[in-house]
């Protein structure tokens, strides 16, 4: 496939690359903020950057849609007060108790507890 556009696809990749890299740290930040990682550093050096994250425990990933929250909410998370999802929402990223208090949808992230 020949490429029509050189200039147009390196300005989206570059959009891509800094929205991927908002996200990341969003998730972050929410992580933090339950007090599940200590804290992360950026560091850039002119090329792919790297983000250094200190850890407190071990972590889990997964991917799932939202549709099916209360039954996955059951199955990943030991009890309704302990843990948390966190999933992409078009209010931002957020847990599932926020987006459940506003009565959002939406993509699950992944989960930590």
């Amino acid at each position: 496939m020949v490429r029509m556009n050189v200039l147009a696809d390196a300005l989206k990749s570059i959009n891509n690359a800094e929205k991927r890299g908002k996200l990341i740290v969003r998730f972050l930040t929410g992580m933090i903020k339950h007090g599940y990682t200590g804290e992360f550093e950026i560091t850039d050096d002119h090329r792919a950057g790297k983000i250094v994250v200190n850890l407190k425990g071990r972590l889990n990933k997964f991917d799932m849609q939202l549709k099916d929250l209360e039954k996955w909410q059951n199955n990943l998370l030991p009890s309704h007060q302990f843990g948390f999802i966190v999933l992409t929402t078009l209010a931002g990223i957020m847990d599932h108790e926020a987006a459940r208090r506003k009565h959002t949808g939406g993509k699950i992230l992944g989960f930590f507890f």
